[in-house]
């Protein structure tokens, strides 16, 4: 009897402390710790490695990436970063590591390759990083397009900034037959009639390569809506919009007038360069790469203006043709440290444009840099002004080459060249490009 009651007792003992120990709180181990993602708060003092995937093969790549791992130790001493070198296979490799469940924890993407792993479910949607971190802040207003893609989500931390169509002058010129830099469309004229007066040739353009006469139309069309060609690309608008007749029609009577050179649609850059470094032709038009080649040839008489605006809508002065797409430093959506990696993406985007401005000279950039940053060496004028402009640039368009529709691609090219013969009316342009905007619905 004694024992069945000391049984009993023993029992009971037992099942109290049972019931205390499951009521205290548990020891956080890392056992315990979950294993799908680890919070970036849990581990800030844990040593972390992050696998990255990156461009690493001359100055442009190397310099810029050595200055934002060194950056990262700083600001995260507790992560290191194992850097895979992205391979020159159109983006084979990381194909590879994505069907076979082998992601890195960051890697760079272009647009292409967001969309193709957007299907698979291989990127994580970056929305709520966008704005923990403050990288939506830092973003240059032209340059939402590089963040935010086209479903509204965003998928990699942008660096490289839009590319810009500029139109280049010869300030020499222009002062010798006192003739002003246009601000409008009606001074560009006059422009035009006093340089074809002077035997000069007005503007120079390789309109052999048809993806240069698609930005001067592009050009215009951004005088009167800022969407320009990219609207058209993306299916938001049509061709017989008031926006796209007027930008055909005043190209068009400009061409009339004599503003570009006899055989323009035969010429290509070599000789359309040429014609501007010799002084031959007042303007030239070309993307920003072309300023260190005119700096050489012209110095300090070269300088790029702002497109002319028209009198229908003056405020258009700092909608730029140009533009650049999505892409940037992504991460994996089955990283065990995605936050910290996410974090980590955005601040290592931050630092690359950093080295990008202070060690590349170029200020094409997607986020701001602190304006105490200053360059190592001195941008050439027409760069240091791009750079001082770029914050004031509202919006961008697309270049030829980054159009997505390729039969639209093929129809705004071969209509802009025509375009710049005398031959074709601006009618006969908007009737053939409605004509494939139409059939592509």
């Amino acid at each position: 009897m004694k024992s069945k009651r000391l049984m009993a007792t023993l029992l009971v003992v037992m099942m109290m402390t049972l019931a205390f120990v499951g009521c205290a709180p548990a020891e956080n181990t890392e056992a315990d710790a979950p294993k799908e993602n680890v919070d970036t708060k849990e581990v800030k003092d844990e040593a972390i490695t992050l696998r990255i995937y990156a461009q690493y093969s001359d100055d442009d790549t190397k310099v810029p990436y050595d200055y934002a791992a060194q950056e990262l130790k700083k600001a995260y001493p507790n992560v290191t970063l194992e850097l895979d070198i992205q391979g020159q296979d159109d983006g084979q490799k990381l194909q590879t590591y994505a069907a076979t469940g082998n992601l890195p924890d960051i890697f760079q993407v272009g647009t292409a390759q967001i969309e193709t792993f957007k299907e698979s479910k291989n990127i994580l949607v970056l929305d709520d990083y966008v704005k923990s971190t403050g990288f939506d802040k830092k973003l240059h207003a032209s340059a939402e397009n590089l963040l935010w893609n086209e479903d509204g989500h965003a998928y990699a931390f942008p660096y490289a900034g839009n590319e810009l169509v500029l139109i280049y002058y010869n300030k020499e010129l222009f002062e010798e037959h006192g003739v002003k830099v246009p601000e409008t469309y009606e001074e560009l004229k006059e422009a035009v009639a006093k340089f074809n007066a002077a035997d000069i040739v007005p503007l120079s353009i390789f309109a052999k390569e048809k993806w240069i006469t698609t930005a001067l139309y592009d050009v215009f069309a951004t005088r009167f809506d800022e969407g320009g060609i990219k609207k058209l690309d993306k299916g938001n608008g049509s061709a017989k919009e008031e926006a796209y007749v007027k930008a055909a029609e005043h190209l068009h009577e400009l061409v009339k007038l004599g503003l570009l050179a006899d055989g323009a649609t035969n010429m290509n850059y070599d000789q359309a360069a040429s014609l501007f470094y010799e002084g031959k032709a007042a303007m030239f038009i070309n993307g920003q790469w072309e300023i260190q080649a005119s700096t050489e040839k012209l110095g300090d008489k070269v300088d790029w203006m702002f497109y002319p605006v028209v009198s229908e809508n003056p405020e258009a002065k700092y909608a730029f043709a140009g533009g650049g797409a999505p892409g940037g430093y992504a991460v994996s959506p089955y990283s065990e440290h995605k936050d910290l990696a996410a974090e980590v993406a955005a601040f290592i985007s931050e630092k690359y444009c950093e080295a990008k401005y202070m060690y590349r000279a170029n200020p094409l950039l997607a986020v701001k840099v602190d304006p105490s940053i200053e360059p190592v060496e001195k941008f050439p004028p027409m760069m240091e002004k791009l750079a001082k402009e770029l914050p004031n640039i509202t919006s961008t368009t697309a270049f030829a080459w980054g159009l997505t529709e390729p039969k639209f691609k093929v129809a705004i090219e071969d209509q802009s060249q025509i375009l710049l013969t005398e031959g074709y009316s601006p009618e006969q342009f908007i009737e053939e490009l409605e004509k494939t905007i139409e059939r592509l619905k």
